[in-house]
């Protein structure tokens, strides 16, 4: 398959719309400011609502809507009108899901949402040290607690460090403890960082939200004990989970 939509290591997958393909109006907007946001830069002054709701053919209650979230996830500052502003990222250090969830006396699980294969897009080979093309893997699953939906991860990696994961991996399982006790590969530390964002139709969906909650995304990129890449995670959900790998604390990015 294709690298889902083409999209940043760090983005939702499907640009966040369900497999239906139904999405809300306001997010459709969101996506459109979003692309005009990145074109403007910091500094740059939106279109007025008025000229946003013609551009876009909605209504400016569904414009209000889109602005409203983007003022939440700290893209958009008011000065006026909407100012374009970076988007504040808090450092974290976080460690296990599994361990996490057990010291709350609760039973961690997983649910897999899908094991796809495709050529490695340029932006992910930077991030996990393979060239171009080169073959991946993204494992994409449901987090459970006591058969509690509780966030969304997606895990992406070398097909060539781990080239039996559709055959050997159990998807319920911890990766890392697959790793470790199937093929040797220890967890060394990692780059971290956490943001504060809205679900995403397609992850309220996947995660039984309300649309438009607020939730933690974490970004990660780790590396084994010898320095080299591993693996490029990444996590949307409750920030109620404190997170170990392998009881090795993670440096904040």
């Amino acid at each position: 398959m294709d690298y889902p939509n083409d999209q940043a290591p760090g983005a939702p997958i499907r640009s966040g719309i369900p497999e239906h393909g139904r999405i809300p109006k306001y997010y459709a907007v969101k996506a459109h400011v979003s692309v005009l946001i990145d074109e403007l830069g910091e500094g740059g002054s939106l279109p007025t609502e008025r000229d946003l709701a013609l551009r876009y053919e909605v209504s400016r209650e569904t414009v209000r809507q889109a602005l409203r979230e983007m003022l939440l996830e700290g893209r958009l500052r008011r000065r006026g009108r909407g100012t374009v502003g970076p988007k504040l990222e808090q450092p974290l250090s976080l460690a296990s899901y599994t361990e996490g969830v057990r010291r709350q006396g609760r039973r961690p699980g997983r649910t897999p949402i899908g094991l796809d294969r495709f050529p490695c897009p340029e932006a992910l080979a930077a991030e996990i040290g393979v060239t171009r093309g080169e073959p991946v893997w993204h494992l994409e699953r449901v987090l459970l607690a006591d058969d509690e939906r509780v966030g969304l991860e997606s895990t992406y990696v070398s097909v060539a460090r781990v080239p039996r994961l559709d055959s050997e991996f159990d998807p319920d399982s911890s990766f890392y403890a697959y790793l470790h006790d199937c093929l040797g590969i220890s967890f060394g530390d990692g780059d971290e960082r956490i943001e504060t964002v809205l679900a995403t139709p397609r992850e309220a969906l996947l995660i039984g939200t309300p649309p438009a909650l607020p939730m933690l995304l974490i970004h990660r990129v780790s590396r084994d004990t010898s320095g080299l890449p591993l693996e490029r995670f990444r996590y949307t959900g409750g920030n109620d989970w404190y997170w170990v790998v392998d009881g090795v604390k993670i440096s904040s990015s």
